[in-house]
């Protein structure tokens, strides 16, 4: 076929055409193949963190909220990094940002992040199981947040995984055994959470673990002895504070790296390894309060690099070994409160660069050797108290020039005190007390007192309970001006106390109790500014009471009883404003002034045995917070004023061997705490009255020998009561226990009876009854004398005799594990049996927490200035520098919150209702009843407990806040549980009344619906609040716990109306005490007299 020229030059250039295109088709559809395979990717990213950012709860100032917008690149928003080359998220960084919410499950979706930081921040909510897509992630730290839920099986997909950081949140549950698949773990920090079973055998073979911190959780089931096996590269294990039980692990060898062992509070029984010494690279062993027995090994001798050595409260036997002297760099060594018996090795005393040696609390004899050589030129704290050493105090401890604190006490050293000690210019704390040290007999003054006046730094100086049968110099007013602490009892100090005293101006306590002190008080104790407490009693001292005490505005507590003081107390005396406790008793003092009765604050008055005379006046109401009221043994006249009804808290009334006339007042049963009441030998008339049968708590009741006349009550109390409490008054008539004629309808009757006995029946009997009755008064007099309190307790708010650790120890059976009731931030609180076979709880303070101290005092603070049916009673108290507990009633029924969680036992509707209404009585008594309101700040379910009868009572005032009155709100950083703070308090640290109203109708809801406010089903912005607030009114009865309604439905059938009613009455009660606006929210008052109320219309209903 022929073929033009020019048709053949086109049919090429359509081809080439052709191919042109294709090749422009192919490179477009190249480029839209990279655009689709990257842009979307890097969108991924995006999307992912502007979710993450939608489950926040930012403000508008936060720097999240205008910066993470899309106007810019994500990659160079705050705390996002991105990589290079792909501009992907690597690293997500918003430790300390402040924010809020929860973590959201397309995190997941930044598939190439490595670095994850979000430490230090108010995250809640689970953890979602989409962090497992992260398989390039190397670092996970969620340190410091509120996260809850379980930790995630879903991480052991990230193999690159690091660092696992996930302590201080609220998760739950087991540690995931998936762990142990990271085969490239290095860091595990899980500590101070609620993780629960065992720790997985499977993260002992990741061999590349560095560090292992499980610290406070719940953890248990022991340490396998085969930890070591492959944790060659292991530097700190760290599980105190768990339940694990359990031997110690028979070696730990194999961990040769392990430069940090910390197994403190870990219920770990049996002996420490011998080989324990083959530990080369340890310098931190702490071991402390455990079970263990057996020695101490003597290889620990070998841990060259040891810095910190600490065995405090085990059972460890044996003597100190000589071994322990070749720890060159030892710090801190600490051996306390175990039964170690022998000598301490002299050289121990050489060992240069311990900075505190404590051996407190053993059975350790022998001497502390003169050893002219010693070197202890960085001993900060020696601790020998608590042992049985003896000897003399030797003077190279003055060697030891940086020594602060020196405790010998409680041991049996003699002799003088060495001069020397004045070298010690760093000394805060010289505690000598409990020993045999007596004065040097060529002197009649304590010339050691002078030399101290050269250590400027001291504060407390206790040489009570010794043998110096000196006098004071007049130098001890230049002792330091930073002293607190003066205490001297007991120790046969004579002569008078030096003028110079007041020269001491920031004394908080001067104690000389006990002592053969002459002359008067002196009047520059006036001078002495900051002094609290002021303990003076059992000594010789006489005149009067100087005025000049009045200055003391700081005074809380003035003990002065039996002396030889006379003349009127001051009339000033009223300015002490802060007076808690005051004994004057056993004197010769003959007015009281009516200030006295404006000390508002004071629980503990005593002046009986002295010659007061004149009357009570009606002002004694100004006394609210009087606990225990004794004017026995004085000439005072007149009647009871009925204002005595306002001491709400009084426990103990004695005003028996007066001249007190008229009758006794009905209003006294208003006085429902109290529990020993002594009118007798008094000119008393009238009859008992009956309401005195309120009294429920009294135990102690003498009206004898006094005009009484009538019926004696036998309801209540009376019950209990014998002849004894009413003899001596001839018009009474009662039961016959009470050996009292029997009472007649026919007055003329009972008159003629009366006459008959006195005619025919008593006389041949009178004179032995009076001999038998004044011998009785006499004993009774002697023991209550010996009975008298010799030391209050300030922080104790009770008279009761102060318990010995030993005797605690013994009561819990050495703190076992087996009697722990519960453990919270601060301690633990054990189940005891005292010697008197009374069972107790014992509240006791980890010191080593902080705040554990704070805590101690606030609650004491607490506890002694308040009573009432529903608050937890204290019984007595143990306290010194190193130790502190609280001895509680015991309530056998647990907690409200173990009751509302219990599969074995469900609270019916009318117990929850009596619980959470004495629960209201409790917190409307702390908010109204007393002169200062106290908010509790941490009330919830298991901070109620139940006695016996299912009575509740409101525990736990740790963190509790006075308020004074013209302050009705403060500022706090001390929060109480998530979940149940008001939102003020959580946002602002801003602590009112209202904010306890918040958590009780929180605890209301909780109560009611056995929902706890941080279940996992509350996330988001959901809460208990709102799910009870979205089904009022109309549908109260989806939400309460269906245990007690079908118990309820069973027994009440027709009455389910009611019920709802019922319900539906307590969940609007509980959202008016949640609002968000704490001036919208109701006051405790309010809400006794609702609840009261619905409980009162609940019982009509359900009457037949």
């Amino acid at each position: 076929m022929f073929h033009h020229p020019f048709c053949a030059r086109r049919e090429a250039m359509v081809i080439h055409f052709f191919i042109a295109s294709l090749s422009r088709l192919l490179l477009a559809c190249t480029f839209m193949t990279w655009v689709s395979a990257s842009t979307p990717t890097n969108f991924t990213d995006q999307s992912a963190l502007l979710s993450f950012k939608s489950h926040l709860a930012l403000n508008p100032n936060h720097p999240l909220t205008d910066n993470w917008t899309t106007t810019t690149s994500f990659c160079e928003w705050v705390g996002v990094s991105c990589s290079r080359r792909r501009q992907r998220v690597t690293t997500l960084n918003l430790s300390f940002m402040g924010i809020q919410g929860t973590v959201s499950p397309y995190i997941g979706n930044l598939s190439f992040l490595t670095i994850l930081n979000l430490r230090n921040n108010s995250l809640r909510g689970d953890l979602p199981e989409t962090l497992g897509r992260l398989h390039r992630l190397k670092v996970m730290d969620l340190t410091y947040n509120h996260l809850e839920g379980t930790i995630p099986s879903s991480l052991s997909m990230c193999q690159d995984l690091q660092s696992v950081l996930l302590g201080s949140n609220q998760l739950k549950g087991n540690i995931p055994m998936e762990i142990g698949n990271l085969l490239h773990l290095e860091v595990l920090r899980l500590r101070e959470n609620y993780l629960t079973g065992t720790i997985p055998l499977t993260i002992f073979n990741v061999s590349t673990l560095r560090v292992i911190d499980i610290l406070q959780n719940n953890i248990s089931g022991g340490i396998p002895n085969t930890i070591c096996r492959k944790l060659s590269r292991l530097e700190l294990l760290d599980l105190s504070f768990n339940p694990l039980g359990g031997p110690f692990p028979s070696s730990l060898c194999q961990c040769g790296s392990l430069s940090k062992l910390y197994l403190v509070q870990n219920f770990l029984s049996e002996s420490i390894p011998d080989d324990i010494g083959c530990l080369s690279n340890l310098e931190h062993l702490r071991l402390g309060r455990n079970l263990l027995t057996g020695t101490i090994p003597p290889s620990i001798g070998n841990l060259s690099r040891l810095l910190r050595l600490d065995f405090i409260n085990n059972y460890m036997v044996g003597g100190i070994p000589p071994e322990l002297t070749q720890l060159s760099r030892i710090r801190y060594l600490r051996i306390a409160f175990n039964k170690l018996s022998g000598r301490i090795p002299p050289i121990i005393f050489n060992l240069s660069s311990a900075e505190t040696i404590n051996f407190m609390n053993n059975s350790l004899t022998g001497n502390i050797p003169e050893m002219p050589d010693l070197l202890l030129p960085n001993l900060r704290y020696l601790h020998l108290q608590s042992n049985r050493l003896n000897g003399i105090i030797p003077n190279c401890l003055s060697n030891a020039s940086k020594l602060v604190i020196l405790e010998l006490s409680k041991n049996s050293f003699s002799g003088p005190v060495p001069i020397s000690l004045g070298n010690l210019r760093f000394l805060e704390t010289l505690n000598l007390r409990l020993n045999q040290l007596s004065n040097d007999p060529s002197q009649t003054e304590l010339h050691f007192l002078t030399s101290l006046t050269r250590c400027r730094e001291l504060r407390n100086l206790i040489i009570g309970l010794n043998r110096f049968n000196g006098v004071l110099p007049s130098s001890i007013g230049n002792l330091s001006t930073s002293l607190e602490l003066f205490s001297a009892d007991m120790s046969q100090l004579k002569g008078s106390i030096p003028l110079s005293i007041g020269n001491l101006s920031n004394l908080r306590t001067l104690e000389m109790a006990a002592n053969n002190l002459i002359g008067m008080v002196p009047s520059s104790v006036g001078n002495i500014d900051w002094l609290q407490r002021l303990r003076l009693f059992r000594n010789n001292i006489e005149g009067s009471i100087p005025n000049e005490l009045c200055r003391l505005t700081f005074l809380g507590e003035l003990l002065l009883h039996e002396n030889k003081l006379s003349g009127p107390i001051p009339s000033c005396i009223g300015n002490l404003s802060k007076m808690q406790a005051i004994d004057l008793s056993s004197n010769a003092l003959t007015s009281i002034p009516l200030g006295i009765w404006s000390l508002t604050d004071i629980w503990y008055m005593n002046l009986s045995m002295n010659s007061f005379v004149g009357y009570l006046p009606p002002d004694i109401e100004k006394l609210v917070g009087l606990q225990y009221f004794h004017l026995s043994r004085n000439q005072l006249s007149g009647s009871i004023p009925d204002t005595i009804s306002n001491l709400k808290m009084l426990m103990e009334l004695d005003f028996s061997n007066n001249s007190l006339n008229g009758t006794i007042p009905e209003v006294t049963a208003d006085l429902a705490s109290l529990e020993l009441l002594d009118l007798s030998l008094n000119k008393l008339s009238g009859i008992i009255p009956k309401v005195l049968e309120k009294l429920q708590y009294l135990k102690y009741l003498n009206l004898s020998f006094n005009m009484l006349s009538g019926e004696v009550p036998s309801g209540g109390p009376f019950g209990n009561f014998t002849a004894l409490s009413f003899m001596g008054n001839n018009e009474l008539c009662g039961a016959p226990k009470f050996q009292l004629p029997t009472c007649r309808n026919d007055p003329h009757q009972k008159q003629r009876k009366i006459i008959r006995l006195l005619k025919y029946i008593l006389p041949p009997f009178a004179s032995i009854i009076i001999l038998t009755v004044l011998l009785i008064v006499l004993f009774q007099y002697r023991k209550k004398k010996r009975e008298v309190p010799s030391h209050i307790e300030s922080s104790a708010g009770a008279v009761h005799q102060l318990v010995s650790y030993n005797e605690l120890r013994h009561a819990t059976d050495n703190f076992s594990e087996a009697n722990i009731l519960g453990t919270g931030s601060f301690g633990s609180v054990y189940k005891g049996t005292m010697s008197d076979g009374q069972i107790v709880a014992v509240k006791v303070l980890d010191l080593e927490v902080g705040g554990a101290l704070n805590s101690f005092d606030i609650e004491c603070e607490v506890l002694r200035n308040v009573r009432h049916r529903n608050l937890v009673k204290v019984i007595t108290s143990c306290s010194n520098l190193y130790f502190k507990a609280l001895v509680l009633e015991y309530m056998p029924n647990g907690s409200l919150d173990k009751l509302l969680y219990c599969r074995n036992h469900s609270l019916d509707l009318l117990q929850r209702m009596n619980i959470m209404i004495d629960v209201a009585l409790a917190v409307e008594y702390l908010h109204h009843g007393y002169s200062e309101p106290i908010v509790h700040c941490d009330l919830k379910p298991s901070n109620v407990l139940l006695d016996n009868n299912m009575v509740a009572h409101v525990s736990d005032f740790g963190i509790a806040k006075i308020l004074a009155e013209y302050k009705s709100t403060t500022q706090t950083t001390t929060l109480g549980t998530m979940g149940y703070i008001a939102p003020e308090f959580g946002s602002e640290g801003r602590v009112s009344t209202k904010g306890d109203v918040f958590s009780y109708g929180i605890m209301l809801m909780e109560t009611f619906t056995s929902k706890n406010p941080t279940d996992g089903m509350f996330v988001g912005v959901s809460s208990l609040r709102n799910w009870v607030n979205s089904v009022f009114p109309n549908h109260v009865m989806e939400v309460v716990d269906t245990t007690f309604l079908l118990s309820e439905q069973k027994s009440t059938t027709k009455n389910t109306q009611c019920l709802q009613h019922s319900l539906s009455s307590i969940m609007e009660l509980a959202l008016q005490c949640t609002k968000d606006s704490p001036d919208e929210r109701l006051t405790m008052i309010d809400v006794v007299a609702k609840l009261t109320k619905i409980r009162k219309e609940f019982l009509h209903s359900t009457m037949p």
